[in-house]
């Protein structure tokens, strides 16, 4: 259906493609992998028409309708979200579009003496529309913002009043709905919560077309896609099999390449080292000349490229009281929405709570209260003795200065700290070398998440409250905070909804409902298990 041959392209400086080629066939549905920066985006913009490549070239079959979702979803504003949606769903909208000007023209004096030609073309555009599933239109427009976590009131309402998030579920929902023959899919799962992505990745296994994602989601990736294309040094290399598959056998080649390598430099060693014992001997002369030769034509083996691999080792966190947070009869609402009536709620020292529930459970309130960045209605919120707490929200990364640079913002923070710390710790975190020199108002989401991250756990606090930790991280970001954390000595009381972190760093969970917490020992992984789902309103 689509072939890229031989592409090389480049961006300013940066040769993102040499030569490199790779194939989307009928139904497949394959993940494009890489660094950030190595042209994954560019893959699609391709595919799209949206740039071109500056050698080899982009084959599309003719006929193939592609949908593309991006995370640049442009203006949104004076229309219903399920009208934006059904807008967006090919064919189809056009020809609503045509009978809503009929159904107006019919109903318009002035076109009196169109009349029959109006009705006439009116009865082939509306058998038209219900060939193409028009009358079913809305309906499907709903269930696909249904699934999205999109309330009856959302889906009506104006969607310029949606925040960014909400309006990135829009343009995915007229992508789904659309249904076209290729899907280019880059990071639907951000922005989306739990249930929302176990119900994308339902819709994505049942749907017929051919798929091509981009995702930082591990466990999103391994249940989607059954091929890997790996973005890197140019190339384009193809992997059979889900991500966890792709990254064995990543390991297993640059294993195998490495000890190619070692064994060819130990030859190359032992053929220099006769050369340069005998090449003033006469009576070695034609031995010495062959062997140059030979080491002349050989085919060198080049080492494994590494991955900047991230680390980071926690300084040891102040040693809190064994009551960390204690919640007695909270109330809280927001105008007639009650969030929460009487909860009771202790947290104590080393927990590492998952905080879970659906849209609208109060999971971002309980940590806000906790926080203290919001106050309770009624009852009480006690922290705890020689409690220090790190906070992070998404709203944190908004308040960085622009006018800073990476390393001012931590040298401001941490003005007693030595330099050289400072500068390993923003190498951990994705800033080596001159990156630390970028100004806040650059950094990218990802880039604002990592820096407010270091900023608040160079000096740890032995309280970490976590919103939404993992958003914009990518996987080698990810697995740095979670080897982090897994030695962290401290306590945490967190939402998210990446289950490879909620798996890995979970030893509680705390699942909010409207009858009150429901507490499970254990953590994520025995959750699962032992309710059958994994996340609360869906089951397995």
């Amino acid at each position: 259906m689509i072939r890229l041959d031989n592409v090389t392209k480049q961006n300013g400086r940066q040769l993102l493609f040499i030569e490199a080629s790779a194939a989307l066939q009928r139904g497949e549905k394959i993940g494009l992998v890489g660094p950030n920066g190595a042209g994954k985006t560019t893959v699609f913009r391709l595919i799209t028409g949206q740039e071109q490549a500056d050698e080899g070239q982009v084959l599309v079959d003719r006929g193939v309708t592609i949908g593309f979702f991006s995370q640049d979803v442009g203006e949104m504003h004076g229309r219903s979200a399920v009208a934006e949606v059904m807008d967006g769903a090919g064919d189809v909208s056009g020809v609503a579009a045509e009978l809503r000007d009929l159904e107006a023209a019919m109903a318009d004096p002035d076109q009196m003496d169109r009349m029959d030609e109006i009705i006439e073309r009116f009865g082939e555009v509306q058998a038209r529309f219900e060939s193409l599933g028009g009358y079913e239109l809305e309906s499907k427009a709903r269930e696909v913002l249904a699934g999205l976590s999109f309330s009856q009131e959302m889906m009506d309402g104006d969607v310029g009043s949606l925040s960014g998030g909400w309006k990135m579920r829009v343009a995915l929902a007229r992508i789904l709905l659309m249904r076209p023959d290729v899907m280019l899919l880059d990071e639907p799962s951000n922005h989306l919560d739990l249930e929302s992505l176990i119900w994308l990745e339902q819709f994505l296994a049942g749907f017929d077309g051919a798929l091509m994602l981009t995702s930082h989601d591990r466990e999103f990736m391994n249940r989607v896609v059954g091929r890997v294309i790996e973005i890197d040094g140019g190339t384009l290399t193809s992997f059979s099999g889900n991500y966890e598959f792709y990254e064995q056998q990543r390991a297993l080649n640059e294993k195998h390449q490495q000890a190619q390598f070692e064994r060819q430099q130990a030859m190359l060693a032992k053929e220099i080292k006769f050369i340069e014992r005998f090449k003033a001997r006469a009576s070695h002369a034609s031995q010495v000349q062959s062997r140059v030769k030979k080491l002349e034509k050989i085919d060198r083996v080049e080492p494994p490229r590494r991955r900047q691999s991230l680390a980071f080792d926690f300084p040891t966190a102040p040693r809190s009281g064994e009551d960390v947070v204690n919640l007695k009869g909270v109330h809280k609402s927001y105008g007639s929405r009650v969030i929460y009536q009487g909860l009771d709620l202790l947290v104590r020292r080393r927990e590492r709570c998952a905080v879970l529930g659906v849209n609208g459970a109060g999971k971002s309130t309980l940590l806000k209260l906790v926080a203290g960045t919001t106050a309770p209605d009624a009852g009480s919120v006690a922290v705890g003795g020689s409690v220090k707490m790190g906070y992070f929200a998404q709203h944190a990364m908004e308040l960085l200065d622009g006018d800073m640079t990476v390393f001012e913002a931590l040298e401001n923070e941490h003005p007693r700290a030595a330099q050289s710390a400072l500068r390993a710790l923003a190498g951990c975190f994705g800033f080596p070398g001159d990156d630390v020199e970028k100004k806040c108002r650059v950094l990218s989401g990802g880039e604002k998440a990592r820096l407010v991250m270091a900023l608040m756990l160079f000096d740890p606090p032995n309280l970490l409250v976590l919103d939404e930790p993992t958003n914009h991280l990518d996987m080698g970001t990810k697995e740095m905070l979670i080897g982090a954390l897994s030695q962290y000595e401290g306590t945490m009381l967190f939402v998210s909804h990446d289950r490879h972190f909620l798996g890995a760093l979970s030893n509680r969970v705390l699942e909010l409902t409207e009858d009150g917490v429901h507490q499970y020992d254990g953590g994520y992984t025995e959750y699962v298990a032992r309710t059958g789902h994994e996340a609360p309103g869906l089951h397995a």
